[in-house]
């Protein structure tokens, strides 16, 4: 169950990483943060990646911490308890993860007009 809590934090401090640093070169509709904001144009594209990176790496260390130390404190409890835990940590990271998508396109918004090009 361990491995199954920890599958979202490790994702998204894996993905988080490699965004942070570097996007997919090409706008594309198959792997990348895919919004219609942040694919208007190679700028917006690089953007919601670079935000979305840092956010994924630093709230996937956190959800990674508390995971652990969660499954930690039921280590010798029932099956049963085990996997009702599991699966509550596991839909909040996923919910966590899901919500991060608030914050950059808000940073989007923010930072570029509707057409993609930055405010001044």
């Amino acid at each position: 169950m361990l491995c199954m809590v920890i599958l979202v934090p490790l994702l998204m401090i894996i993905f988080g990483a490699y965004f942070k640093n570097k996007s997919p070169k090409e706008i594309n509709y198959i792997f990348g943060y895919r919004t219609t904001m942040s694919m208007k144009n190679n700028d917006t594209w690089q953007f919601a990646h670079s935000l979305i990176g840092k956010i994924w790496l630093y709230f996937g260390i956190a959800l990674l911490i508390i995971s652990v130390i969660s499954m930690f404190f039921i280590l010798h409890s029932d099956e049963s308890t085990v996997g009702i835990i599991g699966v509550i940590l596991s839909f909040i990271d996923t919910g966590i993860m899901i919500l991060t998508i608030i914050p950059v396109e808000r940073a989007l918004k923010k930072n570029f007009d509707e057409n993609g090009k930055r405010k001044e």
